[in-house]
């Protein structure tokens, strides 16, 4: 066990508690038409981004898009089609320097029965406030120390921020547990037969705006994985500038003082609280 103040446990419990905030009312809904299954809100539109689209879309139409004057609708076709008309939407919102970051790299929009209804490039995903996945991993000794990353100057989100020992986006044609083994190599140069004990360990569901880019909407698939003593890890991508293991205690300080990305806060506090059960 794990042992900590009343007041920090107290505080990270709290902190647990507002993990998914709702959309701004000045937000306008995506709206996609599922047949059947009725119509569904998957999405938000930030105020700064309305004029442009509404009157993109008045000069051009896309196919299986349209917008009113509430809501902004995706209406119902294959998800090839889909997906071919958000990344028209896309491409002219990136033209235009809405969407930042461009990755080249597909997330997927997945109902809740787990079927793909399209995917677009991931950084896409928060300009329309679409549901991303990504997962986490807690890297920790048997001393009960924790290791963690710090971002790169140069990443587009977050940067120079601590992290887990590794996390990221769950691209279109992967899992949760395949994107964990992968990232781990990558972003801490843990090998395969280390990463192979890795332990599901729950999941956090996220949801904020993000000022002047969107809503940022996403599944953290959260994973524990025990460390030997005597590793180190090593970035492989040039994501990571380095590595720090600290106590849980300094942890619980460091995410209090707001030193981690909102997502390696949530992940990390999680672990801290479960520890202290």
């Amino acid at each position: 066990m794990i042992k900590l103040s009343t007041s920090t446990l107290a505080a990270l419990e709290e902190m647990l508690q507002n993990t998914a905030r709702a959309a701004p009312a000045d937000f306008m809904p995506i709206q996609l038409s599922q047949g059947s299954q009725g119509d569904q809100v998957i999405g938000y539109l930030n105020p700064e981004f309305i004029p442009y689209v509404r009157e993109s879309l008045q000069a051009n139409a896309i196919p299986l898009i349209s917008i009113g004057n509430d809501r902004l609708n995706i209406h119902r076709g294959r998800p090839k089609e889909i997906s071919a008309s958000l990344y028209q939407l896309a491409d002219k919102m990136r033209a235009a320097g809405y969407i930042q970051g461009w990755r080249n790299e597909d997330f997927a929009w997945l109902d809740h029965n787990g079927h793909q209804h399209f995917r677009l490039e991931r950084s896409a995903f928060r300009t329309f406030g679409f549901r991303s996945m990504a997962t986490h991993i807690n890297g920790y000794t048997k001393s009960a120390s924790l290791w963690l990353g710090r971002r790169s100057e140069t990443k587009a989100t977050d940067p120079g921020k601590l992290d887990n020992i590794a996390a990221g986006g769950i691209s279109a044609d992967e899992t949760p547990w395949v994107c964990a083994i992968r990232e781990l190599w990558e972003e801490a140069g843990v090998p395969a037969q280390i990463a192979d004990q890795l332990e599901p360990v729950g999941r956090i569901h996220m949801r904020r705006p993000i000022p002047t880019r969107g809503f940022h909407d996403e599944q953290l698939y959260i994973y524990d994985l025990e460390l030997p003593d005597h590793f180190v890890p090593t970035n492989h991508d040039g994501e990571v500038s380095g590595f720090i293991e600290v106590s849980p205690a300094e942890a619980a300080a460091r995410i209090l003082a707001d030193e981690f990305t909102s997502d390696a806060a949530f992940v990390t506090a999680d672990y801290i609280l479960r520890c202290n059960k």
